[in-house]
Parts: structure tokens; C-alpha cells; sequence
């Protein structure tokens, strides 16, 4: 039966895989660049501007092989591998300073916090949306698979699930965290502060829907708490309005609109 199993396996499985990844080592990646960003997670051990200058070079080869790896399921990366990789490192310092906004929404939003250390440490929602920006990133490069790879890990570690293909403004918050979904074409404004359980989801998953906005969009300076689910390519959460815990909304609301679960 083993000789069975390892034919099968060699022959059905082996043969036909296309993609010649270490997942293991992109997560490793990934945190390193984090570190890289905001050496307060960690200790690299970064002392000197060389050591600095050696981890960067270092990453940028990875990540190139990392794009070359997912040719087959888009053969024009490869020849731009290393070209897109420097793009994407030249980004990091832009990406850099919306994420110190991100954090500094944090410190100003959440009384329980007590320091921008704190925030960068130990905050989820923190940790998840630095890895959303650096996969989006990627995702705007119309890299493949790496992106999704890189916010997936953030949600096995965080159970915050943000797809790199959302557009997020600055000073972005997210309070405790677990069970928030934000989805594909959803588009949120700047300093927007939502809590655990929400959903930013689409009225359907037909796959004839995949190149259409199926997700809503929330406007500046609004806030959404506990376990709220908006769902919607039209739905639009006008600015400074503010959704209740376990709400439903399907439908748009105008700016400076307070919703609750009885009605508006």
C-alpha cells in the first residue's frame, strides 16, 4: 500500500506541481521586514548603517526569488523580478510613515494604551495592518499569491483577516481585533477606527462578480463597533457617521449618521 501511496503521490502530486515555494521562509521574511520597520518587535541587532544596508540587500534578494517562484501562475513577473522587488522596497519608507499615523491613531484612540511602543508591540490590529500595507504594496505591483500569502499569515496569527487588495487611508485602527474581515474592493477613508467582529463583506460570491467592487466603502473619521456587518459594492458609510455593535447595513448612510441596532 506504501509503494501505492508513494507512486500516486510522486506521479499525481510531484509531477504536477508547479510552484516551487518555502512558505516558511516567506513568513520569516515578512516579519523580518517588520523588524526592519520597527525594530521595538524585536532585536535584529541592527547597530550599524551597514548591518542596516546588508538586511535590506539581503531581503530584496529573497524577495526577487520569492516573485520568481510564482511565474507559472504569471510568467511576465519573472523577467521584472528584481525590478519589481526594488520598487517594492522603495515604497517601505512611505509605507513607513503611514504606519507611524496607524499607530499614532492607536495611542490617540484606545485609552488602554499608554505608549507607541505598546501600540507597535503588542497590538494585533497593529501588526495586522502593517502586514496589509506591506502586502498591498505587492499587490499593486500585480505580484501573485505573495500578497495573499503575507495577510493570510497576519490573519492565522492575529484572526484578522484583511485582503491585500483593499484600499485603506491613514491613521487606521482596529480595536482587539479577532474575527474582523475586510474584503477584496473594500475602500476605507482616513482615521476610521473599527473593533472586533466586523465585517466589510460583498452581498454575494458569484465568481462572474471578480473584477466588479463587491465590497462597501467607509468614509473618513467613522467608527464601527463590535460585530457590525456592512456588506455592498454601493453601500457607502458617510463620513463621521457612526455604526452600532451587531448591526446589518446593506444600504448607504449619510455623512454624520449614528446607526444603531433598532434603526437609525
Amino acid at each position: 500500500m506504501s509503494s501505492k501511496l508513494a507512486q500516486f503521490l510522486h506521479q499525481e502530486r510531484l509531477q504536477t506541481a508547479t510552484l516551487q515555494l518555502n512558505i516558511a521562509e516567506v513568513r520569516k521574511s515578512v516579519d523580518d521586514l517588520v523588524l526592519l520597520i520597527f525594530p521595538e518587535r524585536g532585536c535584529l541587532g541592527l547597530r550599524e548603517s551597514k548591518e542596516i544596508e546588508q538586511t535590506i540587500k539581503d531581503l530584496k534578494i529573497k524577495f526577487t526569488k520569492y516573485i520568481e517562484s510564482v511565474a507559472p501562475l504569471k510568467p511576465e513577473v519573472k523577467e521584472k523580478a528584481a525590478a519589481n522587488a526594488e520598487l517594492f522596497f522603495n515604497k517601505i519608507p512611505q509605507l513607513a510613515e503611514t504606519l507611524d499615523l496607524d499607530a499614532q491613531a492607536a495611542l490617540q484612540g484606545d485609552p488602554a494604551a499608554y505608549s507607541r511602543e505598546e501600540v507597535i508591540i503588542s497590538y494585533p490590529g497593529f501588526y495586522a495592518v502593517c502586514i496589509y500595507r506591506l502586502a498591498h504594496a505587492l499587490y499593486e505591483l500585480q505580484i501573485p499569491l505573495i500578497p495573499r500569502l503575507m495577510t493570510e499569515y497576519a490573519h492565522e496569527k492575529t484572526g484578522i483577516d484583511i485582503h491585500p487588495g483593499a484600499k485603506i487611508a491613514e491613521s487606521f485602527f482596529i480595536d482587539h481585533g479577532t474575527g474582523v474581515v475586510i474584503g477584496e474592493t473594500a475602500t476605507i477613508g482616513k482615521n476610521v477606527k473599527i473593533y472586533q467582529g466586523v465585517t466589510l463583506g460583498a452581498l454575494s460570491v458569484k465568481k462572474k462578480l471578480q473584477s466588479i467592487k463587491r465590497h462597501p466603502t467607509i468614509e473618513d473619521d467613522v467608527v464601527i463597533y463590535a460585530n457590525a456587518t456592512i456588506l455592498g459594492g454601493e453601500t457607502i458609510i458617510g463620513k463621521g457617521s457612526i455604526v452600532g455593535g451587531n448591526t446589518w447595513i446593506v444600504e448607504s448612510v449619510k455623512p454624520g449618521t449614528v446607526i444603531t441596532i433598532t434603526g437609525h
